[in-house]
């Protein structure tokens, strides 16, 4: 029996964790965090019945304690709340799928615990992957990536040495705006990022996937996760979202991982690994395929991507502007106080006033990000 707990459980990746979990039936939950959905983790507490359920707003906390009081389940809050979900001694595993630079701190109290993380919190590692990545070998603890991408990555290098490895080939869909210039972008409104061609997912993450930030994220993530200079990570537009990246070697093999845009396989593949198992859902089919094409990424009209290149390549607390300045930019633009244009626009100006730090401290790293959040607040 796998015994599990979930940041994030009320989101896209935390429902979809707990449904792999429901379907395949030898996985104990045993600890949930959530943001403020409280009607959505009564539900999954009652399903569930982990022992432990954390709520960040504390006045949800006190809400949802009511709620549940009939069950045997203790509901904590705050920081204090995810810290100790995280680090709960009955679990093996902890899912990060809670969004933002929030997750820092309890993927580093789960490491320091030797829980094994299966990572789906982008922010973690382009901020902090300095940190996370040695802290991980220190305490011989696996970091089992979710994000499509890095799964195939991850998928793509079983089997295989280190040393052989020549290129990461990143795949992107290039969102709904693929093949536009930056002058037909200009009036895009909040419904027309949303409408992603592939992918089902949540607010803030289609809309980086239509400006490409979220592939220029995907390359400082993958730059930790596979311990590879960004200059070895070449983005390859793929519309189709078939293949879901590829990994080539020092003599010119290519490995690829095909398959349906579904999230529910780099989830379970990383719950189970390295143990394969059944996954109910659509299959490829080679006879209607009609085809399979690829393109090179606009770097100068979605140039997020190109920034994010800029800020892998220098490293330090750089990554941590770009995340910072992207996510309160794209929560600008989701609440029409800001264009489409200008969210790229915000992270440059962010990125060329910040004195950058080489190695930051997560104390750093968190100021770093009240600094770029404070420097927006009063020029937007």
């Amino acid at each position: 029996m796998k015994k599990i707990a979930v940041l994030g459980s009320t989101g896209s990746i935390g429902t979809q964790t707990l449904e792999v979990a429901e379907y395949n039936g030898d996985i104990e939950v045993c600890a949930l965090a959530a943001g403020s959905n409280i009607s959505l983790l009564e539900k999954q507490i009652r399903t569930f019945r982990p022992k432990l359920a954390a709520v960040w707003n504390e006045k949800k906390a006190k809400e949802l304690k009511e709620k549940v009081k009939d069950l045997d389940v203790r509901i904590v809050s705050g920081m204090d709340g995810l810290l100790e979900t995280a680090a709960m001694p009955d679990t093996e595993i902890l899912v990060t799928a809670i969004v933002g630079m929030i997750g820092i701190l309890p993927t580093i109290e789960a490491i320091k615990a030797g829980k094994d993380i299966a990572l789906a919190n982008k922010e973690t590692l382009v901020t902090a992957g300095h940190i996370i990545m040695p802290l991980a070998r220190e305490h011989g603890v696996s970091i089992l990536p979710v994000d499509s991408e890095h799964s195939a990555i991850f998928q793509s290098l079983q089997g295989n040495r280190k040393k052989e490895l020549e290129k990461i080939l990143l795949t992107a869909s290039g969102g709904p705006f693929r093949g536009k210039k930056r002058e037909e972008l200009v009036d895009i409104q909040v419904e027309d990022a949303l409408k992603h061609p592939n992918w089902e997912m949540g607010r803030k993450i289609t809309i980086d996937s239509s400006t490409m930030v979220n592939k220029g994220l995907e390359v400082i993530e993958a730059k930790w996760l596979f311990d590879v200079q960004v200059e070895k990570i070449q983005v390859v537009v793929q519309p189709q979202s078939i293949i879901h990246s590829m990994v080539e070697y020092t003599d010119g093999a290519v490995i690829a991982q095909l398959g349906t845009p579904d999230m529910k396989l780099p989830i379970q593949y990383a719950l189970y690994y390295p143990e394969r198992r059944y996954l109910p859902g659509d299959r490829l089919d080679f006879k209607t395929l009609a085809q399979i094409t690829f393109e090179e990424p606009d770097m100068e009209t979605f140039y997020g991507l190109k920034l994010a290149y800029e800020a892998g390549r220098k490293g330090g607390s750089l990554p941590t502007v770009f995340n910072a300045a992207n996510e309160k930019a794209v929560a600008l633009f989701l609440e029409r106080k800001i264009q489409y244009l200008q969210i790229p626009e915000i992270i440059a100006a962010c990125m060329e006033q910040h004195k950058n730090i080489e190695s930051p401290t997560v104390e750093e790293i968190l100021n770093t990000e009240k600094e770029t959040y404070e420097f927006i607040k009063n020029r937007w």
